[in-house]
């Protein structure tokens, strides 16, 4: 599996991880099937939060006695991120995940309680162990600019975005802004949340041609494009295990010139919106 550093941590992580939303609205036994068969390929980021009902339950079944080979990652909702809430929330988290700490902890979306204290108690969280790092999530370059102004440079691990072929918006600065500040750029919902070409597109002919000289899906050359920058990460979620070993191979996949510029043309940035999208 090809990995790449986390940001600021240092810590070599895989390009292509999981994803844990709504993974509880399905069968639990698949979804655990499905996790493992993720690890056993290379597929050791394991994304959740507290706001997914169930998943936090099922990744820790999931991760039974493989907790040493896991980059764990959840996050806490903006209603529960003042000081004393962070850590609250962390170590509800923890008891549900059966473990004594997280990889990273991330700010699922910008709050009404000032930052300070929401960066305060990720800061007492890591002084005490119980997160070796924190994120943030869904923000912009304006709330961004805000938290490295209270953290200071290389201590914002990561940002974690809606990122797939029909949404590339935070191409245009949020992307440039991580790579230049050495966070990780983490893209959720690389599929579009159902909304993914369709085969009888032109769209949809390109990855098919371009799968097909890579002996892949057009699935696995969406993770490939929006893997394809040093800094970039992307985590699916499935409830097959099936599909999890076509997604941990698509980790393989290198792109050539000319087919990053083909997919470029048919899945174009588009202009910068004036508020960064979200789920």
């Amino acid at each position: 599996m090809r990995a790449r550093s986390f940001g600021a941590t240092g810590i070599s992580v895989p390009v292509i991880g999981q994803g844990t939303w709504r993974m509880d609205e399905t069968g639990r036994a698949a979804s655990i099937a499905a996790l493992r068969a993720g690890i056993d390929a290379g597929m050791t980021h394991i994304d959740t939060a507290e706001m997914y009902d169930d998943a936090e339950s099922i990744v820790a079944e999931a991760i039974a006695g493989l907790r040493e080979e896991v980059f764990l990652v959840s996050k806490v909702v903006p209603g529960n991120a003042t000081r004393r809430g962070v850590v609250r929330a962390c170590e509800a988290s923890l008891r549900r995940l059966k473990t004594d700490r997280l990889d990273s902890y991330l700010l699922h979306w910008p709050g009404h309680h000032p930052l300070e204290e929401t960066i305060a108690g990720f800061e007492d969280l890591r002084r005490d162990g119980k997160i070796l790092s924190w994120g943030l999530s869904n923000f912009d370059v304006e709330d961004l600019d805000a938290a490295l102004r209270i953290a200071g440079p290389y201590r914002i691990a990561c940002n974690q975005v809606i990122y797939h072929l029909g949404e590339r918006a935070i191409e245009h600065a949020v992307l440039p802004w991580c790579a230049r500040n050495g966070v990780a750029l983490v893209g959720y919902s690389p599929f579009g949340s159902g909304e993914f070409p369709d085969p009888s597109s032109a769209g949809g002919r390109v990855l098919a041609g371009i799968a097909e000289a890579h002996d892949t899906t057009p699935y696995g050359v969406a993770l490939a494009f929006l893997t394809r920058l040093d800094n970039t990460f992307t985590i699916p979620k499935t409830v097959r295990a099936s599909r999890a070993l076509e997604n941990a191979a698509a980790a393989d996949i290198r792109l050539n010139a000319a087919e990053i510029a083909l997919i470029d043309a048919h899945f174009p940035r588009g202009p910068r919106p004036r508020t960064l999208p979200m789920l």
